[in-house]
């Protein structure tokens, strides 16, 4: 029966099982053998990064053909423009060509969010703001080079969910096992936190990746 694994992958975790440079990676988070990151999460991005041990349930979740929905929490300098925003939704140009259309909209930060090691750095001149960001591709640096590109480059960047599934109960560090999915879970959720209401985004209380268990299952 191939294996599905969700994993709330931290900052600074290289989203493969060696390094020769002796960076952390996920063989420190995940000891379960056969298994490989359907995708890639950057190793300065936190988040979901799903894994299993089966060739097509890679490819259907991280192939972008298959444009299954991604949500990112991205903090960004400064506070989007409803122009920036309508950018963003009807698809933007980057060096490798037009972005699909995104959804988008402004969020709170977090309330239960856990504190990135290191912090991200603080300028009292310059504000921060988040906005969830949904897209159906998966190219390098994507979402950080389409928040550059309408004049907001993007602080912290987190994986929220990948079609159905989500980081909802995962610390950083922490992975749980779940069933097999459905035909296709292409529709995802919506993305959270729209404007103005702060605390609908609803993750659990989290711990830092130093207080959580690594080699342990989530329970």
């Amino acid at each position: 029966m191939p294996r599905l694994i969700l994993l709330n992958k931290p900052y600074g975790v290289l989203p493969q099982f060696t390094d020769d440079q002796g960076r952390p990676t996920l063989a420190e988070l995940v000891p379960v053998k056969g298994v490989y990151a359907a995708g890639r999460l950057d190793r300065d991005s936190e988040g979901l990064l799903a894994l299993s041990d089966d060739g097509a349930l890679i490819a259907r979740i991280a192939s972008p053909a298959n444009k299954m929905p991604k949500t990112y929490w991205v903090q960004v300098e400064g506070v989007p423009t409803d122009e920036a925003l309508e950018a963003l939704r009807r698809g933007v140009t980057l060096k490798d060509g037009p972005t699909l259309p995104a959804d988008v909209r402004r969020m709170e930060e977090p309330l239960s969010l856990w504190p990135r090691d290191p912090p991200v750095r603080y300028r009292a001149a310059i504000p921060t703001s988040w906005i969830a960001l949904t897209i159906r591709e998966g190219r390098n640096r994507q979402v950080r080079r389409m928040t550059a590109a309408v004049g907001f480059p993007t602080l912290r960047l987190i994986r929220w969910s990948i079609g159905d599934w989500t980081l909802d109960g995962l610390a950083p560090g922490q992975w749980r096992e779940v069933p097999q999915p459905p035909a296709t879970p292409d529709k995802g959720p919506r993305a959270p936190a729209p404007t103005g209401k702060r605390g609908s985004v609803k993750p659990r209380r989290t711990a830092a990746l130093r207080s959580a268990p690594s080699r342990s299952r989530s329970r």
